[in-house]
């Protein structure tokens, strides 16, 4: 936005008008869209335990639960960006809002361990149809000069998102309306559907394909898709099947299988085809470590409230909702924190990721503090966790509003689509690798395949699993904080 020395001349046709009401509809039914997929990343955490309960299920399965969903969206989020460009963004929305409210039902239907994982799978497919057309929607709904009102509300109702998730959550399981456990959680998503639906066609702009004539790259879809399965599929079954070589093998193919998508989508690029990535974002040494900070950054998060949610139900023993509570305490930090995030994204630039980092990190050793001094047998109360919970929030949310539009700081304007759809791909692998990675480690240490539930508790393995945790978890930040000396020191204004 540039400014002038002088007022310019008054004309009428520079006042701005007042937004009609159909204008905040449509921000309504895209919000809607995207508290659907926040919801469904959070509250599964907090029923983790009682799915697995029910549904019988091994511990790498129950982890399939939730990274089966992110990766799933991580593969399908290119694609689906796409598709909204050759088939329109507003009829995309409406058939992933279909799609997900098809595949909540089926999550709910689930009887066994299979049939949940792969409905949770397509799920996160009709998500990553959905997601990608909120924001060029925004766009079409909102004049240019109103468009900041627009993306300022998204901050606020993602962070009360991520706040009320847990707590619904609990709510919910403790209501057991009709006696049907966990699968509220899924009926939940249902009327939220079905009010965007109805809002859908009447607010939002149908809007012309933007690309006539564009053809997907599928061959490329496929090709990222095989290497970020191949990458998440050992790290979270590895350990549960032995780490026989096989699956080392598998874990180590996923790098020549990457290699030969980067060689494709050059190929592309030189023929004059259209591409899932625009190759030259991968020669700026800024964002190429924007994507890694974003992998760790995002992996450390879910990671770490999957871990909380198991250790309070596992092993303290606690209900859905009272381990909801304290987990609120996460996400009234996160809520803070990204009120300051939203105001330093311009106002301070790159510091605020690492201060937002160091108050993470901080918040993770005072829950390994608090943690050290408590015996096996000894009570953990809100008190003694809730101040690390917190302080990890908060800097959380410092860093969650800012991040992208600060690694898109040196990001040429034909290579902005590609490369924020790369970040949102990249976000949730980050998501599915915290799964796999510090869920696999916290029941490795917990061994209840070994000792079984009571005995484990009773050995304080459940302390112990929680703390190797979170010394993992502060390596992978400490990796984010030195990465985020090479992202780009401004955001990008128009982002």
């Amino acid at each position: 936005m540039t400014t002038t020395q002088t007022p310019p001349v008054l004309d009428p046709t520079d006042v701005p008008e007042p937004l009609p009401r159909r204008a905040w509809a449509g921000l309504a039914v895209l919000l809607t869209a995207m508290i659907l997929n926040i919801l469904d990343s959070t509250i599964v955490n907090v029923a983790a335990p009682t799915i697995q309960a029910d549904l019988a299920m091994t511990p790498s399965a129950l982890e399939w639960v939730a990274a089966a969903y992110t990766l799933a969206l991580a593969v399908g989020i290119m694609a689906g960006a796409r598709l909204g460009d050759v088939v329109g963004r507003r009829r995309m929305l409406v058939l992933g809002l279909v799609g997900f409210a098809a595949t909540s039902l089926a999550c709910s239907l689930a009887w066994d361990g299979t049939w949940l994982v792969v409905a949770r799978a397509l799920q996160g497919l009709a998500a990553a149809v959905m997601v990608p057309q909120t924001f060029g929607l925004l766009r079409d709904v909102f004049p240019p000069r109103h468009l900041g009102k627009a993306f300022a509300a998204f901050g606020p109702v993602i962070g009360l998102s991520t706040v009320l998730g847990p707590v619904v959550a609990g709510l919910l399981l403790r209501a057991d309306l009709l006696g049907s456990s966990w699968r509220a959680l899924f009926w939940l998503n249902l009327p939220l559907c079905a009010a965007a639906l109805l809002a859908a066609h009447r607010v939002l702009p149908a809007g012309a394909p933007r690309r006539h004539g564009l053809r997907l790259d599928w061959g490329g879809t496929l090709l990222l898709g095989l290497a970020s399965f191949l990458l998440v599929f050992p790290l979270v079954d590895g350990r549960a099947l032995g780490w026989p070589t096989w699956v080392l093998g598998v874990l180590v193919a996923s790098a020549p299988v990457l290699a030969v998508f980067v060689v494709h989508q050059r190929r592309r690029g030189r023929a004059g085809r259209t591409t899932l990535i625009e190759a030259s974002v991968l020669t700026k040494r800024s964002y190429v470590s924007g994507v890694a900070f974003t992998m760790f950054f995002f992996g450390s998060i879910v990671g770490v409230s999957l871990t909380v949610g198991l250790f309070l139900q596992l092993g303290l023993g606690f209900g859905p909702m009272h381990a909801a509570l304290y987990l609120a305490a996460l996400a009234v930090g996160a809520f803070v924190g990204s009120g300051v995030g939203a105001w330093a994204a311009t106002a301070v630039g790159r510091p605020i990721l690492h201060v937002g980092l160091v108050l993470m990190m901080l918040g993770t050793a005072v829950l390994w503090l608090s943690l050290r001094a408590v015996e096996a047998t000894e009570t953990v109360g809100l008190a003694r966790l809730a101040p690390g919970l917190f302080v990890f929030g908060l800097g959380m949310g410092m860093i969650f509003v800012p991040l992208f539009s600060i690694i898109m700081g040196e990001v040429d304007d034909r290579e902005v689509g590609s490369a924020s759809g790369l970040l949102e791909s990249v976000q949730q692998l980050g998501a599915s690798l915290g799964v796999a990675v510090l869920g696999t480690l916290f029941f490795g240490r917990l061994g209840l395949e070994e000792v079984g539930p009571v005995a484990a508790v009773r050995a304080g393995r459940h302390l112990e699993a929680l703390e190797v945790t979170l010394l993992a978890t502060l390596g992978v930040l400490g990796l984010a904080w030195c990465l985020g000396w090479l992202l780009p020191r401004r955001a990008r204004a128009d982002h």
